[in-house]
């Protein structure tokens, strides 16, 4: 029996949903932050909405899903969306199955073109084999990063550093003899440092040339996922100056670094580098065991090293200095579609195309 999930029904199956096999999940068996109640409201204050679907047995929830849905130019219908899920056992083809066709009654209810599920696993040959036998195809993109960095808690501090590359070291206690401090956010001084963490993303935007949410989008972010302490705004300073600022977040064991930025300035006081460090001790304070840095270029890591050193484009930078820090690379399975109306489908890649220029 399927029975669409109030957000706090929900928010008690996402936190108590245990992936059946660990070996198809990321570093622990939680669900991911993408699932929760809290990223829907974000989302729906931003022009998607959501809605939440679970398949019970003997009365127990075993598997749901969290659906966002886009709305397309002159209501012509939606564009479905399940970030990080569903929270399924993959390896139960029957379970998995129903699920998925729960999704779809719901896709179809709400006029969607196709359905985009980016699941919480890690890329396989078997993985992919489930869900093409569910009738998933590959997409050609991702919404969500299909590679990022992992780096394990489950050690001490000492250890950790020692796990980094010799320079990340090196960088971190530079950055503390040359006076960079980090400090936390408040409640008191929250919205004078999302002023100044907007001004320190725009400043990144401009030098590196990508896209950033508005202010309104950051605070939101923050306002949504500060009361339950799972997000955190961290600010490096030097002098009272600040130089860069991240959120980070921490949900099931689980912690991620999804925003990050840096003036440009003093880089010679390494204030990024202290800045991790500093985030990797709040997730360690927070029971975390794993902290995913979120992004890296989609190459293998042979591909990855041999190139990093030369390469300034698109993702590059971002892993010369991830690298450093001691994680390990994982590739997700990356986005699947179910499409519904394969017209239409093609018509929203070919317009696609053509805005993007590519």
């Amino acid at each position: 029996m399927s029975v669409p999930l109030n957000i706090s029904e929900w928010d008690d199956f996402v936190a108590s949903f245990e992936q059946r096999h660990p070996e198809n999940s990321f570093s622990t068996h939680n669900a991911h932050i993408l699932q929760t109640s809290a990223w829907a409201n974000l989302k729906c204050e931003f022009g998607w909405s959501a809605t939440r679907v679970v398949a019970r047995l003997q009365g127990k929830a075993v598997a749901g899903a969290q659906m966002l849905f886009r709305p397309l130019p002159l209501g012509l219908g939606t564009i479905a969306y399940v970030p990080k899920g569903p929270l399924v056992n993959w390896s139960d083809s029957a379970q998995s199955s129903y699920l998925l066709s729960l999704c779809d009654e719901i896709a179809r209810a709400n006029r969607a073109w196709f359905m985009i599920i980016e699941p919480d696993l890690v890329y396989s040959k078997s993985s992919g084999i489930i869900l093409e036998k569910l009738g998933l195809l590959p997409s050609k993109e991702s919404i969500q990063p299909t590679r990022t960095i992992v780096i394990n808690l489950n050690q001490d501090l000492e250890t950790i550093l020692s796990n980094m590359k010799q320079k990340t070291r090196y960088n971190i206690r530079l950055s503390q003899r040359k006076g960079v401090s980090v400090r936390i956010a408040t409640p008191a001084t929250i919205n004078d440092d999302l002023f100044k963490y907007q001004s320190l993303l725009e400043t990144t935007s401009q030098r590196n040339n990508f896209g950033v949410h508005s202010s309104k989008y950051y605070k939101s972010v923050y306002d949504l996922f500060a009361p339950s302490g799972q997000v955190a705004l961290l600010i490096a300073e030097y002098n009272g100056k600040p130089l860069a600022s991240l959120m980070i977040f921490a949900y099931g064991g689980r912690a991620w670094y999804f925003y990050g930025s840096s003036s440009g300035d003093e880089r010679n006081r390494m204030p990024t580098y202290a800045l991790q460090w500093a985030a990797i001790g709040w997730a360690k304070e927070k029971g975390c065991h794993s902290y995913d840095l979120w992004g890296v270029p989609n190459e293998d890591l042979d591909v990855l090293e041999s190139e990093f050193a030369d390469r300034q484009d698109g993702l590059w930078p971002v892993y010369r200095f991830k690298r450093g820090f001691g994680g390990k690379l994982y590739r997700s399975v990356g986005a699947w579609e179910k499409i519904y109306s394969p017209w239409a489908h093609r018509l929203y890649r070919r317009l696609k195309v053509k805005r993007s220029g590519a």
